[in-house]
């Protein structure tokens, strides 16, 4: 007799959850989501935009009559006439930095240089003052001329010199200190020393462990105008804002800050120097527009402002940066603070001499 199993009874189907309740397709309530946070980002622009206006108008009265006092009054004579000394220098120096970055390619320097180190900082540095350059420019060729085999002691010195004594540079100093051209020459020869000094120093102290060689060029996978009018752009942009900066603080410092306190900083000749060095860095203004800014600050003596247009171009807050990203951290530590301190000696030292 066959017995015979019975199967086990089926089991019962779930009932599917009704449809509001049932879980979106995997990305669709995400791209929902991003696209709401998108709509809202773009209806929020408009929106404050709107507001600030409507602020301005409702507040136009006290704005009007803040405008109208004698502080506010100096404050933007000083402010214009800076900005626009100085945006056509800007303007200038940005082009040909540009044009040199991307059209120039970087083994013209390495076959024009010396074999010699020693011989090459010097005519790098030289060269720092032929070629036009900011540097916000000058970073990035330096990297490439180290990545190129270039002696990093010639590289370092081409770096300081080229946006600290170029003819953009010169000019603009010519053209801000009319009755002082002493300062032109104190410039050149202050910039000059310093870029070939810091790269004798590097010769004699530096180590190959505390430079990170550049992995990459700065242009590379573009086209020559696609890398010229974006480093137009970029370059304009980013020294405009700290030309803005620049001129701020020197109208600031004109029309606000007591006259008192001004004249006491600028009476004592080492107090003075290091205040406007450390200005210089504070504030890192393109050196195509920084003599502007320090002949605004006619309170401080010519040797005081010659460490403020001698450090600017060689050390400040942004410079820092770009080293730091370009060659390391490691060695923007040790060479910032050795470029600062030279950079203040060598202008004092050549502010007692021709000044």
């Amino acid at each position: 007799m066959a017995i015979t199993e019975e199967a086990p009874p089926a089991a019962a189907e779930p009932t599917p959850p009704p449809k509001s309740e049932q879980p979106a397709p995997k990305g669709e309530g995400e791209g929902e989501g991003k696209g709401g946070d998108e709509q809202a980002r773009h209806l929020n622009s408009p929106l404050l935009l709107t507001m600030l206006l409507l602020l301005t108008l409702l507040l136009q009265g006290p704005i009007r009559g803040a405008l109208a006092s004698l502080v506010m009054q100096s404050w933007m004579t000083v402010f214009v006439a800076v900005t626009v000394q100085a945006l056509p220098f800007l303007v200038l120096g940005v082009l040909l930095s540009a044009a040199i970055a991307v059209f120039v390619p970087a083994s013209f320097f390495a076959r024009a240089l010396p074999k010699n180190p020693a011989l090459a900082v010097p005519v790098a540095g030289v060269a720092g003052a032929v070629l036009p350059g900011c540097e916000c420019a000058s970073v990035p060729v330096a990297g490439a001329l180290v990545r190129r085999g270039v002696t990093p002691a010639a590289a370092l010195a081409f770096l300081l010199s080229a946006p600290a004594i170029n003819p953009v540079v010169l000019t603009a100093t010519a053209v801000a200190f009319p009755r002082n051209p002493e300062m032109v020459l104190g410039r050149l020869v202050a910039g000059l020393l310093v870029a070939c000094a810091m790269g004798w120093l590097w010769l004699r102290l530096g180590r190959a462990d505390w430079l990170r060689p550049p992995a990459r060029a700065s242009y590379e996978g573009q086209g020559k105008g696609a890398a010229f009018w974006g480093s137009v752009r970029h370059d304009v942009m980013h020294a405009g804002g700290f030309l803005v900066i620049g001129a701020m603080a020197a109208a600031t410092l004109k029309a606000v800050v007591p006259q008192e306190w001004l004249r006491a900083a600028a009476g004592n000749p080492v107090v003075s120097v290091l205040a406007l060095a450390v200005l210089a860095v504070l504030l890192s203004i393109c050196s195509e527009a920084d003599a502007f800014v320090a002949a605004s600050l006619s309170q401080f003596s010519l040797t005081a402002r010659l460490a403020f247009l001698t450090v600017g171009p060689m050390i400040d807050l942004k410079l820092f940066a770009m080293q730091a990203g370009t060659f390391g951290r490691g060695f923007a530590l040790r060479f910032a603070p050795a470029t600062f301190a030279l950079a203040v000696l060598v202008a004092v030292l050549t502010g007692a001499v021709l000044l």
